[in-house]
């Protein structure tokens, strides 16, 4: 008797991508806390830069939903 395995791999796939954006917001912003807390001076200046590593992160993440769906 055989298993059959029903459902589709590309949700697999964007939950892995999810992990990924999950993991990629925690470092960018480790490094941000991390610049800040040795020069806070450098506040201003590692805030928009953390932002945008925040942006780009998820974008890979929703890029990774897109698909999922796209080649269902």
């Amino acid at each position: 008797m055989t298993g059959n395995i029903n459902g589709s791999l590309n949700l697999i796939g964007y939950g892995l991508s999810a992990i990924g954006g999950a993991i990629g917001v925690g470092l960018v912003f480790a490094a941000y806390i991390n610049g800040v807390a040795r020069q806070p001076e450098a506040q201003r200046v590692l805030q928009p830069l953390a932002f945008l590593g925040l942006a780009l992160t998820e974008a890979l993440a929703i890029l990774g939903l897109v698909f999922a769906f796209v080649l269902k």
